[in-house]
């Protein structure tokens, strides 16, 4: 940014704009610049991120599974191409838009995502947070 303002008072002092004007463009640039840096500071929050899944079995076998998000994103690119062409799994994935998963990755999905309880109080719990 400084190399901007430098060329804004240079502009400035060969009389190519006033300083109405290069008040203006500073003021534009600073604002820029302060966007940049709560938009990277929001993606790197994000990116912190983590996908916990919890299984809470009704006879005490209970599964918790933690995966930072970015991992997440990698793996369901990657994952759901190698699983495309594997006959036993292909069925399992086949109906997954990965695409919309990623597209809610990408929007900041936040809180509880899935929440079951089956017929026998077996729980399953899906969140990122």
């Amino acid at each position: 940014m400084k190399d901007e303002i430098s060329r804004i008072l240079t502009l400035v002092e060969e009389g190519k704009i006033d300083k109405d004007k290069a008040s203006e463009l500073i003021t534009i640039l600073q604002a820029s610049d302060q966007t940049e840096i709560v938009t990277r500071k929001k993606v790197v929050q994000y990116g912190n991120k983590m996908l916990k899944i919890r299984v809470n079995s009704e006879v005490g076998d209970n599964v918790n599974v933690n995966v930072p998000i970015n991992l997440v994103k990698a793996l369901l690119k990657v994952g759901t191409n190698i699983a495309e062409k594997i006959p036993e799994a292909e069925k399992y994935v086949k109906d997954i838009n990965v695409d919309l998963l990623i597209e809610a990755i990408e929007n900041e999905l936040e809180g509880q995502i899935v929440d079951i309880t089956s017929a026998n109080g077996d729980k399953v719990f899906v969140v990122i947070e």
